[in-house]
């Protein structure tokens, strides 16, 4: 290649992004900051970061195990199912109880397939309690264990096309990000009338000790005011557009401590009491499956589930009757 085509190549305008980064870019400035937009090079500096980002939810909703069937047979013969679940009823509960599924049922789209897919979430928890164990002939009682046990479940996006599912999910992803750097948004501008509530105070204060004999609490106060000025300077700067760009570019640039899935393996019997090591008894299962990380910081499992049309139907029909005798009682 010539120097002359080496410039030409170089001076040559980059491309335009696709149009899933540029649907990104819109959310950008409607989840984060409008202002965005008048930055210089919005959309040169934002672009590549973006298509990061996409990419990164695309590998983390690729990730999800599944799909999985949830209803009362997977509870007999699966055992994730069975360790998510106290009892089989629960699933009629989640099912009934979901808004998702109640306002996707209501949609003529739930009758393209007699199953649906979505993104099924339920917290991890552990508690302590003294129970039997037995070893050989023996059986010792008081003995501590940890039991495993689920709860806040929920299914996010259903949808009788899986493929339809996973777009919902992969947005829902990029929307996670966004709304965590969001947050961080929103806490330096609260940080910001903190300061400049604290710097009206201090100056108050000095005026008040300017009328007196300026003494060793004046040279105080005036080295504080200092300190909350040039942090609040530091905070406004941080605050402008081009700034936040940078920012925002470089959090997409990392998102794993945004959002993350981290493979979880634990082992439990039938009653969900942890193991600490596999056993010969066909009742002691290794449980695999992954835990996302997101805003809120709490660890959820997540995977895929199929879940059959009529059964979610009567499920919901079943809570209805349910909430209705109790309102009646």
């Amino acid at each position: 290649m010539s120097l002359i085509s080496a410039v030409a190549d170089f001076l040559k305008p980059a491309p335009r992004p696709g149009p899933a980064v540029l649907k990104a870019l819109e959310r950008v400035a409607e989840l984060v900051d409008p202002l965005l937009r008048v930055a210089p090079n919005f959309e040169k500096q934002l672009a590549f970061p973006v298509e990061h980002a996409l990419g990164y939810c695309d590998g983390l909703v690729a990730a999800l195990p599944g799909p999985i069937e949830i209803n009362r047979q997977a509870f007999a013969s699966n055992p994730l199912v069975h360790a998510l679940f106290a009892t089989a009823g629960d699933i009629d509960q989640m099912l009934g109880r979901s808004q998702a599924v109640r306002d996707f049922l209501a949609e003529p789209g739930c009758w393209e397939s007699e199953y649906f897919y979505a993104m099924f979430a339920a917290r991890r928890l552990q508690k302590k309690q003294f129970g039997m164990v037995q070893q050989g002939d023996l059986i010792q009682n008081d003995v501590p264990q940890q039991v495993l046990f689920f709860s806040d479940h929920i299914l996010i996006a259903p949808c009788c096309d899986l493929a339809v599912t996973l777009h919902k999910l992969r947005c829902q992803a990029l929307e996670s990000l966004l709304r965590t750097f969001s947050a961080h948004v929103e806490a330096l501008r609260q940080e910001r009338e903190g300061l400049r509530a604290d710097v009206s105070v201090g100056r108050s204060h000095l005026t008040v000790l300017r009328g007196s004999t300026p003494g060793s609490e004046y040279e105080v106060r005036t080295r504080h005011l200092a300190d909350l000025d040039a942090r609040l300077r530091q905070n406004v700067e941080s605050l402008m557009p081009e700034h936040l760009l940078a920012s925002l570019a470089e959090f997409l640039r990392s998102p794993e401590p945004a959002l993350s899935l981290a493979p979880v393996s634990i082992t439990v019997d039938r009653l969900g009491i942890v193991r600490e090591e596999t056993s010969q008894d066909v009742d002691v299962h290794t449980l695999n499956f992954p835990e996302l990380s997101a805003r809120d910081k709490r660890l959820h499992l997540v995977m895929l589930a199929k879940i059959s049309r009529d059964e979610a139907l009567e499920a919901v029909e079943m809570v209805r009757d349910q909430q209705h005798r109790f309102m009646l009682i």
